[in-house]
């Protein structure tokens, strides 16, 4: 064997750490690309998936979106008949609350709560509890 003095033995030392570094470098380098093209496959399929589902939509028939839309009426024309009885309603209890504040004042609270009830069939006011089980006023 050859004798190797200190300094050249520091020498080989640093160039084997310089050398490990750089490798290291360089694999951290290969992960990070890989990595890089692996993100970029998985975002070109999702896109062309997006692009096969949007393509798929366009082609549906007349005839399944106008059987969609068909499905989705009923539900509006119902709400909108809600809607219109609700206002029409609304507008009789005015009326009612308009004739009845002329003829007696507003009455009072009272031991059953305020008689805030109106019945729609003759007018009169009642308090919330007065209903049977028919669900309309004990005194109509």
């Amino acid at each position: 064997m050859l004798p190797v003095d200190r300094r050249q033995l520091e020498n080989v030392k640093g160039e084997l750490l310089k050398l490990t570094k750089k490798e290291a470098a360089y694999c951290q380098l290969w992960h990070n690309m890989a990595r890089t093209e692996e993100l970029k496959k998985q975002n070109k399929e999702i896109a062309d998936c997006q692009k096969r589902h949007n393509v798929g939509r366009r082609e549906e028939s007349k005839k399944q979106t106008n059987k969609e839309i068909a499905d989705c009426q009923p539900c509006y024309n119902m709400q909108r008949r809600l809607n219109v009885i609700e206002g029409q309603n609304h507008h009789q209890i005015q009326t009612f609350y308009a004739a009845r504040t002329v003829l007696y004042p507003i009455v009072e609270e009272h031991n059953c709560g305020e008689m805030d009830k109106l019945c729609l069939k003759c007018g009169g006011m009642y308090f919330r509890v007065e209903k049977n089980t028919r669900r309309i006023y004990t005194h109509c």
